[in-house]
């Protein structure tokens, strides 16, 4: 896959009135293909201008062009499979990179509404957002998966659960932001919250945290008891069972 590279500012062209003009005349079909074209410039360290991509993000997000956004998906899918898997969580998350691509652009698409396009002045502020979510959606699946971990489904009151469209993300995650937070809350020791950490938010192992913290513990089994004391205490918790 082709990687990411830094460009300096004067390989980009700076988009005139004629040139934005252009892009926005141009039938949907011919934008895809110059913005495909100016992207592989972009890549063969030559000269490029965004303009053309930039006008596909707006007919796509403004107009809510299902065609553009179509060529959108298309041309940077890999791009962003490539930054979901560079993402130190996307070995612990359970899922494949088409899920989290599919993930990525679907908050991309929701948390960019037409009214909201403006705040985006050019194309490399699109896709650092684009990059962001990428990244979000990720980590955001790793946790939840450590969530489930520590209160299994048994535990958890669906009929609780339904929640509209526009509140989901918000609310999911201030739910996750009040799970840590109660979690770090229960936490004895140091030695606990190295366990809690290391299992569930970085997904090691227990040899894997006796290799690096050997130090603090003085075999792997205690890493194991640790481990199993924890998770059973935090199970029994009245407060973490109550977010749920």
């Amino acid at each position: 896959m082709t990687q990411p590279m830094i460009v300096s500012p004067s390989q980009v062209i700076t988009s005139t009135p004629e040139t934005r003009a252009e892009a926005e005349r141009m039938e949907l079909s011919a934008l895809a293909q110059r913005a495909s074209a100016e992207s592989r410039r972009f890549y063969q360290h030559e000269p490029y201008d965004p303009q053309f991509a930039y006008e596909l993000f707006r007919r796509a997000l403004v107009e809510r062009d299902d065609s553009a956004w179509g060529y959108l998906f298309d041309q940077y899918a890999p791009l962003v499979e490539h930054w979901v898997r560079r993402s130190g969580a996307f070995a612990i998350s359970g899922e494949s990179s088409e899920f989290f691509v599919s993930a990525a652009f679907t908050r991309f698409w929701r948390a960019i509404p037409a009214p909201r396009f403006a705040s985006f002045p050019n194309l490399a502020a699109l896709l650092n957002y684009l990059r962001r979510c990428a990244t979000c959606v990720v980590i955001d699946t790793a946790r939840a998966q450590s969530c489930a971990d520590i209160i299994p489904d048994e535990y958890v009151n669906w009929n609780d659960q339904r929640l509209g469209h526009a509140d989901e993300e918000a609310t999911e995650r201030v739910s996750r932001e009040e799970f840590w937070k109660l979690v770090d809350g229960l936490l004895n020791t140091e030695l606990e919250r190295i366990v809690m950490r290391s299992s569930f938010i970085l997904g090691m192992k227990p040899a894997e945290i006796f290799a690096r913290y050997h130090n603090h513990f003085g075999s792997v089994e205690e890493v194991y008891t640790l481990k199993r004391a924890l998770l059973s205490r935090l199970r029994k918790s009245p407060e973490l069972r109550g977010l749920y």
